[in-house]
C-alpha cells in the first residue's frame, strides 16, 4: 500500500540544481533513511514532503486519511509556551483533553481550587477512553527525560528542545513519520531508546541521520541523494555500503565505455558536414546522451583530508587535583589525569553534567576553581566546538580560509593553496567565491572543521564533531582521525565514531565523579548492562531480622516458588526472541507485511517483558524476605 507519492520534482536554490525529475514512493512499514553529502538538498527535500516548503515543479501526495508528523532538524516553539503546551501543541482532541487535565493536575497540586473543573476533565477522559493514550504519552516524555511539564520553553538547552520536538512528533501516534537529523544534541541514553522506539514502532519512517549505528538497526531501505538523483536501497546501511560500491564500479566501467565511444563519434562529428539537416537526428541525439555519460565521472565528490600536525613534546597536558561548579552543580572535584602522547579519551555523561564545561576549561576560556591545568611548550590545541562558528554571511568562502592561512603545508611534506585545500574539502571553484551565508548547514560545519585543522593541531579536541556532517565526510575524517599522531579528545553521541577512535573514556557520572574506563562505547556499554543484570538478580544485604516484622513479613508459597524459577527462563527466552526479530527488521529480502508483523510481535514482547521483570521484582522481595 503506497502511502507517499513524489513525482516530477525539481528545486534549485539561486543558481545551484538541487535535483530534478525525481520520482519515488514510499509504502506503509517502509523505514526509509535519506542519504548524500551535505549541500545536495536532503532537508529541502524533506520540508518539501512535509509541506513546509515549495518545489519549483513536480507534486508530493499522501494518502488520504494518513496522520503525519514531522521532526525538523532545528526545532521551533513559542519561547513563553510551557512545556505542556509545546508537546501537545496539537489539534487532536484526545491530546488537547490530556493537556487540559495534566494542567488542571498541576494546578490542584499547587493548591488551586479546581475540583469542578478536573471532574468535567476526568469525565471527558473517560468519554474519550484516553487513559491507556495518557499512559503511553506519559512513558514517552518519561523515557525522553521531560518531567516538569510546567516549565518555559525559554529554559531549555538545545538537547532538551530536541527531546520536546521528538515527544511532540511521537505522542500524535502518526502512521507516517518524517525525521531531519533525531539524534543530533542527544545523549547516548535516549539515543539507544528511540533507535529501539523507531525499530519496533509499526509507522512508516522516512528520515535524514548521520549516526551509521542507527541507520543499520532501525531503516530497510535507503535512498541516496547524489548529483540530483536518488538511488535506492532495500536494506540498511551494511547493504547500502556494498550495493554502493558495486554501483560505482558499474558506473565507472560504463562511464569508460562511454569515453571511448565518444571519442569515435566525435570523430564522425567533425568529419560531417555541419549542418546538422544533412546528419541522422537519431545519431546526432546519441552522441550527447554518450557525452552526457561520458563527463558524469569528472566530478570528485570525495572529500580528502591530509593536512600536517606540529610534533609533540614529552609534556602534553595535566590536570592537578581540578574542581569546578556552576552554582550548585559540581562539575568535577580533585580531578587529576596527564594526557599522553597519542591519548585518545572520549567523554560520555547525560546533557547538563559538564563536559562541554570541562572542554572550555582544558582550552582556556574557562577557568577552574581551583587546581591547574598544564598545557607543553609544544602542545598546539585545535577546539572544533559544539556552536557553530558565526561567519560573516557576506565574506566570500575563500576569504574565510584566506584570513586563516594563505598557504597550507601537507603530511607529505608539500604545500596547497587555500583554493586547492577548499577544493579537496568539497568545495570546488564555482563555490568559493560564493557568499557563506549560501551555504548549508552542514557546509557550514565543514568549513568550520577545516579551519580547525589548517592551523596543524597536535592536540585535537571535538565537542559534537558529526552534528551535521554528512556520512561520506564523517567516514573520511575518520580515516584522518585514525592516523593523526597527536592526542584526541572528543564529546559525541556517534557510537560508531567513538567505537572506531577512542581507547578510553571519561564517564561524567554527575555531582563532579568522572570515571577513567579502559575501553571504548559499546565496551562501556556492555559493561553497564551486566552491572543492571547483577543489581536486579543480586540478594539486599543481610541485616538482623526484627522478630516483630519478621512475623508480618509475607514469605513466598510454593506456587509462587515455582513461578519465580520460571520467570528467570522466561525472561531470558523473550530477550532472545526480541533480539532475533530486531535483527530480521533489517533483511533485505523481508516483505512490508512480514515487517510489519515483525513490529508488532516485538512491541508485544518488550510489554510481556516489563511485566514479567516487575512480577520477578516483587517475588524477589518476598524471597529476601
Amino acid at each position: 500500500m503506497n502511502y507517499l507519492s513524489v513525482e516530477h520534482l525539481a528545486k534549485s536554490f539561486d543558481e545551484r540544481q538541487l535535483f530534478e525529475e525525481l520520482n519515488f514512493g514510499v509504502s506503509r512499514g517502509q523505514k526509509v533513511a535519506v542519504v548524500g553529502v551535505n549541500g545536495c538538498g536532503k532537508s529541502t527535500l524533506m520540508r518539501i514532503i512535509a509541506g513546509l516548503e515549495t518545489a519549483d515543479k513536480g507534486t508530493v501526495t499522501f494518502r488520504d486519511g494518513l496522520k503525519v508528523a514531522m521532526l525538523p532538524q532545528n526545532p521551533e516553539f513559542n519561547e513563553d509556551d510551557d512545556l505542556i503546551s509545546a508537546v501537545f501543541n496539537s489539534s487532536d482532541e484526545v491530546l488537547a483533553t490530556i493537556s487540559a487535565y495534566e494542567k488542571a493536575i498541576y494546578q490542584s497540586e499547587q493548591g488551586i481550587d479546581n475540583a469542578e473543573e478536573l471532574t468535567g476533565l476526568i469525565n471527558q477522559m473517560d468519554a474519550l477512553d484516553a487513559w491507556d493514550f495518557e499512559s503511553r504519552v506519559k512513558q514517552i516524555l518519561g523515557k525522553l527525560g521531560i518531567h516538569d511539564l510546567e516549565q518555559k520553553v525559554r529554559e531549555l538547552s538545545g538537547g532538551q528542545r530536541k527531546r520536546v520536538a521528538i515527544a511532540r512528533a511521537l505522542i500524535t501516534e502518526p502512521d507516517f513519520l518524517i525525521m531531519d537529523e533525531p539524534t543530533n544534541h542527544l545523549d547516548l541514553d535516549i539515543i539507544e531508546w528511540l533507535e529501539n522506539y523507531l525499530a519496533t514502532a509499526n509507522l512508516t519512517l522516512l528520515m535524514i541521520t548521520h549516526d551509521r549505528y542507527f541507520l543499520d538497526r532501525v531503516t530497510n531501505e535507503i535512498f541516496e541523494l547524489e548529483s540530483g538523483q536518488l538511488h535506492t536501497y532495500k536494506g540498511n546501511y551494511s547493504y547500502f555500503l556494498e550495493k554502493k560500491e558495486e554501483r560505482q564500479i558499474q558506473q565507472a566501467t560504463e562511464v569508460g565505455k562511454a569515453r571511448n565511444l565518444m571519442k569515435k563519434e566525435l570523430e564522425w562529428m567533425r568529419r560531417q558536414p555541419k549542418a546538422r539537416g544533412t546528419k541522422a537526428k537519431y545519431r546526432i541525439d546519441a552522441f550527447y546522451e554518450t557525452k552526457e555519460k561520458a563527463n558524469s565521472g569528472t566530478i570528485n565528490r570525495e572529500l580528502e583530508v591530509h593536512l600536517q600536525g606540529t610534533r609533540q613534546g614529552k609534556k602534553v597536558l595535566e590536570l592537578k587535583k581540578v574542581s569546578k561548579s556552576w552554582s550548585s552543580l559540581k562539575i568535577m572535584d580533585q580531578f587529576d589525569y596527564t594526557f599522553k602522547r597519542k591519548d585518545r579519551v572520549g567523554i560520555v555523561g547525560k546533557n547538563g553534567v559538564g563536559k562541554s564545561t570541562f572542554l572550555d576549561m582544558i582550552t582556556g576560556k574557562l577557568s577552574p576553581d581551583s587546581g591547574e591545568i598544564e598545557g607543553g611548550q609544544t602542545t598546539n590545541i585545535g577546539y572544533y566546538t559544539q556552536e557553530e562558528v558565526a561567519f560573516d554571511p557576506e565574506q566570500k568562502v575563500i576569504d574565510t580560509i584566506q584570513e586563516v592561512a594563505e598557504v597550507i603545508q601537507l603530511d607529505n611534506g608539500s604545500v596547497v593553496t587555500a583554493s586547492q585545500l577548499l577544493n579537496q574539502f568539497l568545495f570546488p571553484p564555482e563555490m568559493q567565491h560564493n557568499k557563506v551565508g549560501k551555504l548549508s548547514g552542514g557546509e557550514r560545519r565543514r568549513l568550520q572543521l577545516l579551519r580547525v585543522l589548517i592551523k596543524n593541531p597536535n592536540f585535537l579536541i571535538l565537542d559534537e564533531p558529526t552534528n551535521d556532517l554528512d556520512i561520506m565526510t564523517l567516514n573520511v575524517l575518520e580515516d584522518y582521525l585514525e592516523s593523526f599522531d597527536g592526542s584526541l579528545l572528543v564529546v559525541s553521541h556517534d557510537r560508531y565514531f567513538m567505537d572506531r577512535l577512542v581507547d578510553h573514556l571519561f564517564i561524567f557520572r554527575g555531582d563532579g565523579i568522572i570515571e577513567d574506563f579502559p575501553g571504548n562505547y559499546t565496551d562501556f556499554r556492555e559493561q553497564e548492562a551486566v552491572k543492571t543484570s547483577q543489581e536486579i538478580k543480586k540478594p539486599k544485604a543481610q541485616q538482623v531480622p526484627d522478630p516483630k516484622i519478621t512475623k508480618e513479613k509475607k514469605k513466598l508459597s510454593f506456587k509462587e516458588k515455582r513461578e519465580f524459577e520460571r520467570l528467570e527462563d522466561e525472561i531470558a527466552q523473550l530477550e532472545t526472541k526480541k533480539t532475533e526479530l530486531t535483527e530480521s527488521l533489517s533483511a533485505p529480502d523481508q516483505s512490508h507485511e512480514q515487517l510489519a508483523l515483525s513490529a508488532k510481535e516485538i512491541k508485544k514482547i518488550t510489554e510481556d517483558l516489563e511485566e514479567k521483570e516487575m512480577r520477578w521484582l516483587e517475588l524477589s522481595e518476598l524471597a529476601d524476605a
